[in-house]
């Protein structure tokens, strides 16, 4: 299926070199945040504690902030998720008050009671399952419930450091097995140019959310993975072009053929890329919180998957020397003898 069909070949790369200076500068650009800023790591690799409450009415996320900056955490999280009665808090272990978890999250409870005119009182209530237990809870004046206290969950620095080892070796091994189903579908430059483009993808992301400090937790890490393989198969598809034309293409040159190659598939890259981004924005605009960072790294991802692909990988390829016998075997000649010996 195609939109359009390009008459006339692009000469990609004729323009290949200022393209992959802007990358290289984009790219030390990146690195020189994630050392200078570093990632902003959520409490899944750092340790502390999540909390959910909801509120019966519209929740104040500034005074909810300021109450739980007044407890001892400088930089708490708060966010608002479902409805705008419903509030998370993510409360760092690192500070004083983080260091005592156990009673970190009453703590922070009781505060917020007291700063909606509550109170904390010990009350009987029925569990979903039909028990009856015992629980502290937040009552107006009149006796209801103003504040409820839906889950609190801690994330020890243990944990967190074993979930980041964690992320790296599964990033690690898709590098790995990138590379070696790219060394065996078509050579070994191919593989080093497509890891070259993923790696630059990769690390454009993490250098975006360095510079704006974004909040980087396991589904951005998901995301960064998916990325991986979403732009490896867009550097498949040109490869697998390139190939098809070195194969019709005899007296073309290499410069040539990548060009045709590419523009040949730009018409797929629109269709594929633009249907994959609709999906995407929508869930930047409709996810919420919980998705909006997820959402925001497929965004950069798909994005720079395409330019890397046409800019880095092909070009890399390019400057790899890469030639048709490296594609496709060269034909024997048959023996005029037979095998006959005279």
């Amino acid at each position: 299926m195609e939109f359009f069909r390009i008459k006339k070949d692009i000469p990609f790369m004729r323009h290949a070199l200022i393209f992959n200076a802007v990358s290289a500068l984009t790219f030390v650009a990146a690195v020189f945040f994630l050392f200078h800023k570093g990632l902003h790591l959520s409490i899944e690799f750092t340790g502390g504690t999540v909390m959910e409450v909801q509120y019966q009415h519209a929740a104040d996320l500034e005074k909810i902030r300021g109450t739980v900056s007044g407890v001892g955490y400088e930089h708490p999280e708060v966010t608002s998720f479902g409805t705008a009665r419903d509030v998370m808090l993510r409360l760092p272990i690192s500070g004083a008050a983080g260091k005592d978890a156990a009673g970190a999250s009453a703590r922070v409870f009781e505060a917020l009671c007291k700063a909606d005119n509550g109170s904390i009182k010990r009350i009987d209530t029925t569990t979903a399952k039909g028990e009856q237990v015992a629980k502290d809870a937040c009552v107006d004046a009149a006796g209801k419930e103003a504040l409820e206290l839906h889950k609190v969950e801690f994330v020890g620095p243990q944990v967190g450091e074993e979930l980041a080892q964690n992320g790296l070796n599964a990033l690690v091994m898709v590098v790995i097995g990138v590379m070696i189903y790219l060394a065996i579908r078509f050579e070994w430059k191919y593989a080093v140019s497509a890891i070259i483009a993923n790696l630059h993808d990769v690390v454009i992301i993490l250098g975006f959310f360095a510079f704006f400090q974004w909040e980087f937790s396991l589904t951005v890490l998901a995301a960064v993975l998916a990325v991986l393989g979403y732009s490896v198969n867009e550097s498949v598809v040109i490869f697998d072009r390139i190939r098809e034309n070195f194969r019709k293409q005899r007296k073309a040159s290499v410069h040539e053929v990548i060009d045709n190659a590419i523009t040949s598939t730009i018409s797929r890259t629109i269709i594929t890329h633009g249907c994959t981004q609709m999906m995407v924005l929508s869930m930047l605009v409709f996810g919420g919180p919980t998705l909006h960072y997820f959402a925001m790294a497929l965004t950069i991802g798909i994005c720079f998957g395409i330019y890397s692909s046409v800019f880095v990988a092909a070009a890399v390829a390019m400057w790899l020397g890469v030639k048709r016998e490296d594609l496709i075997k060269p034909v024997k000649e048959k023996d005029e003898t037979d095998g006959a010996v005279v």
